[in-house]
């Protein structure tokens, strides 16, 4: 089996709607794939109604959370969406997102860089507007040669000069929620240095002890040493260790399971969950 539990879509900062992403999946190889959209549950319904014969959807979202200044990305599996005190919390996420694109924009402008908000809303479209999608107006105005170089200390990272921070949950509070939810959690990319600022391994061992699953080891952030490194961890705290693509379509150049998890992770994983099962494709 090939499986990649963490892609994008239109709903949030991917290129392919979630109907392109399912069809795309199939045509990859992939027999499982999770739709994690950023804080949003929006793409499910339509991934579902695509979903070809003989792939699996796994519903899930990518939150954003934060941990002594620092921010982190939370993947949360087959959890009930309908749960309202998470439905309430991913609500309040997305409804920082505007202002704080907003605010970047403001912050570009001052730094000399022309770029409008109708210009980042005309890119984001119906989707959780985010900074790839900033990213990709600076793309578009020749200020950077790519979205990953957007994100550097110069411009759009942790610690850039255009960076403004947003609404995001504590991660304890995040795993609680999606625990209370029915699903599973796993720390996506948790030593993706180039991102910026990364929590401390003390921190894993803490969210491990609150019921953190999982970690996200095989990942494109992730160098071989990285990914050694995190399998030791893991190991010593009992921790899932999962492996995703990060697919966001054209926006990033990773490949549709490019990075893929073990069956026997992914059975586990739906194991543990009680909000939501996976989806089989009858080829809608």
């Amino acid at each position: 089996m090939r499986i990649d539990l963490h892609t994008h879509s239109t709903a949030s900062d991917g290129t392919d709607t979630p109907a392109e992403l399912v069809r795309g999946a199939a045509a990859a190889g992939l027999d499982v794939v999770a739709l994690t959209d950023h804080d949003t549950v929006g793409g499910h319904d339509g991934a579902r109604a695509a979903l070809p014969a003989g792939l699996t959807l796994v519903t899930g979202a990518e939150l954003s959370c934060r941990l002594d200044g620092v921010s982190l990305h939370m993947l949360a599996y087959l959890f009930d969406p309908e749960e309202p005190e998470f439905a309430r919390e991913r609500e309040l996420v997305r409804d920082d997102r505007v202002p704080r694109a907003r605010g970047m924009v403001a912050k570009l402008r001052e730094l000399g860089v022309p770029v409008t908000w109708e210009q980042v809303a005309r890119i984001a479209g119906d989707g959780a507007v985010g900074r790839p999608h900033i990213a990709t107006a600076l793309v578009d105005l020749g200020v950077v040669g790519s979205v990953s170089d957007a994100f550097t200390s110069e411009w759009l990272a942790n610690d850039g000069r255009a960076y403004v921070a947003k609404h995001e949950l504590d991660p304890f509070d995040a795993i609680r929620l999606v625990k209370a939810a029915g699903g599973v959690t796993v720390f996506a990319h948790p030593l993706a240095v180039k991102r910026g600022s990364c929590v401390p391994e003390s921190a894993i061992a803490h969210l491990a002890a609150a019921g953190l699953d999982g970690i996200e080891v095989d990942h494109m952030d992730h160098d071989e040493p990285t990914r050694a490194r995190l399998r030791g961890l893991a190991a010593d705290l009992g921790l899932l260790t999962t492996g995703s693509s990060d697919y966001h379509g054209s926006r990033k150049t990773c490949r549709l399971g490019e990075y893929t998890t073990d069956p026997e992770i992914y059975g586990e994983i739906v194991r543990r969950a009680t909000g939501a099962f996976p989806v089989p494709g009858t080829g809608g």
